[in-house]
């Protein structure tokens, strides 16, 4: 018996009483020839007393070795694709008679496939202009700019402050103290109180003022706090940009011209933008695709997807240096709502490993090889030391998985039809 629109399957499965006899009678001389009896010597003690002494163990025997064998062959006999493992309900099993059972577990949906070798989907269009180009020139001139001292005037707007300071929270917590930062004046991004109070100030000046950090500061640590904050203004130093020149060029890349520099900047943009367009077009694929074929999905998979899910976000934030525990986040809440994403995600894989099928798409040793360098190249292990790790931890498999879709959605987008949309 299945139920209707979902991958959960139930089995009622029945044992011959003859098959079961034979099972506990085996079971059981087993049982007697280790088993200490009182008043019999090991392997003396008769038959009749072990089965009734031990008859819950020599049950739980019987049925992980009779049970396991049945349902694997009405899974056979019934060409099923089990995902999980499965769980026995209704044990109907009288002493001497046979043995009645129901087998509950998800199999992988029957996926028949629909139209994907024509594909369409719409990608808006991205221009790379001479303005994008300059904009990239003028980063790289922020990230070569030194910092001038300036004397015999005051700190104005677009000054940088060279301070040394000491902050008190009114919270009465640990306070703040700096010393040799630069504070640029009069720029957005820095509070208005330091705008406020150092703008006019000289070297060697003292200031003391208050400062209130808005609820949205970026520094959660100091963010909706009060501070009182004791200044002292060591220095003035002006922002130095480096002259837009082939010296630049020369300076920041291995080109002579700035000709050259601006040639190549607009190349790496656009092979940049390319492979985002590429994935964007990749993604709508996927969407079509799972427009395109209605199938329910193992709960199994969806709830391995979305601890998926949960666990990148975990890792997200923990390489930003926030404890997961200590986050403001409803966890419960938060894992709820990849729900549908995980969805997605499942479907999309069981879409690509049948077209994979259909299409003959597979990954050859040299794919996988090439696959274990790269990432050994990043982990810093030796290509030999990763395949053995991976090997150990069993994912040497989900690794070939994995390019096996990655190669399949790369066959997809070769053959769809994609059509870049300018904005009106």
């Amino acid at each position: 018996m299945s139920t209707e629109a979902t991958c959960r399957r139930e089995l009622d499965l029945e044992i011959a009483a003859e098959e079961v006899e034979k099972a506990s009678e085996k079971v059981a001389r087993q049982f007697a020839r280790v088993a200490r009896v009182p008043g019999f010597r090991p392997g003396k003690a008769p038959l009749t007393m072990i089965r009734k002494r031990f008859a819950e163990d020599i049950r739980g025997e019987v049925l992980q070795s009779l049970v396991p064998e049945r349902i694997e062959k009405a899974v056979s006999e019934q060409k099923l694709s089990i995902v999980t493992r499965p769980q026995l309900e209704q044990v109907d099993w009288v002493e001497g008679g046979g043995l009645k059972f129901k087998a509950i577990f998800e199999v992988l949906p029957e996926i028949t496939l629909g139209d994907y070798k024509s594909i369409e989907v719409e990608i808006p269009a991205v221009d790379i202009t001479d303005a994008d180009v300059q904009k990239a020139l003028e980063e790289m001139r922020e990230r070569g700019a030194t910092y001038v001292p300036v004397e015999g005037r005051a700190l104005a707007d677009g000054d940088y402050a060279v301070l040394t300071l000491a902050g008190t929270p009114a919270d009465g917590a640990e306070p703040v103290k700096a010393e040799n930062i630069l504070c640029h004046i009069g720029a957005e991004e820095t509070l208005a109180a330091f705008n406020e109070n150092l703008h006019g100030a000289k070297a060697g000046e003292h200031r003391d003022f208050e400062a209130v950090y808005p609820d949205d500061y970026p520094d959660e640590r100091l963010a909706k706090r009060t501070f009182s904050y004791s200044v002292d203004v060591l220095g003035i130093k002006e922002k130095k940009l480096p002259e837009l020149d082939d010296a630049f060029a020369k300076d920041v890349s291995e080109l002579a011209t700035l000709a050259e520099l601006r040639t190549k900047l607009r190349e790496r943009m656009e092979s940049a933008r390319d492979q985002r367009q590429a994935e964007a077009a990749k993604e709508k694929i996927l969407s079509a695709l799972i427009e395109k074929h209605v199938f329910p999905v193992p709960e199994a998979l969806v709830e391995a997807h979305m601890d998926q899910r949960l666990e990148r976000t975990v890792r997200q934030l923990a390489a930003q240096g926030l404890d997961p525990r200590t986050v403001n986040v409803d966890w419960a809440d938060l894992r709820k709502r990849q729900r549908a994403g995980a969805e997605g995600e499942v479907k999309a894989e069981l879409l690509l490993d049948h077209i994979a099928t259909a299409e003959n798409i597979e990954v050859t040793d040299e794919e996988l090889e090439h696959e274990i360098e790269h990432l050994a190249t990043h982990s810093g292990e030796s290509a030999v030391a990763l395949r053995a790790r991976l090997t150990k931890q069993g994912s040497l498999d989900r690794m070939k998985s994995k390019l096996r879709s990655d190669k399949t959605l790369e066959w997809l987008h070769s053959t769809a039809r994609i059509r870049t949309t300018t904005a009106q």
